[in-house]
């Protein structure tokens, strides 16, 4: 057996489904965690779903929100946005729009920075 069917098996690193395991978070014990910031995921479907985003970032959490049941043309969306730039504002926090499915708000003290990583 060569040095990369080692690294990468003996099918030459294809892989099956049976290969990956899901990962439950719920089933991931972190033991006694004392953070002072959350990170929350939401999902965004109706305007009704940004008052909890705005409670964990008055609570100075992170928020991290799936808007992909909205276009980023739709009015609904456009009202969400402007509320939620006005959270950001008024904590001294920043929101950014990641390609067109997530929101991420953050609380005072947190940046998002513009540039991806590795580029």
């Amino acid at each position: 057996m060569g040095l990369m069917s080692k690294i990468l098996g003996e099918n030459g690193g294809a892989r099956e489904t049976e290969d990956y395991v899901t990962l439950d978070a719920g089933a991931v014990e972190l033991g006694d965690v004392n953070a002072d910031t959350l990170v929350h995921i939401a999902d965004i479907g109706d305007k009704s779903d940004v008052v909890g985003i705005k409670d964990a970032v008055y609570d100075g959490d992170v928020v991290i929100a799936d808007i992909t049941r909205h276009s980023t043309s739709d009015r609904t969306m456009e009202h969400i946005t402007d509320e939620l730039k006005q959270v950001a504002r008024e904590v001294g926090g920043d929101i950014v729009q990641k390609d067109d499915d997530q929101l991420i708000i953050t609380p005072a003290g947190v940046q998002i920075s513009r540039e991806r990583l590795g580029q």
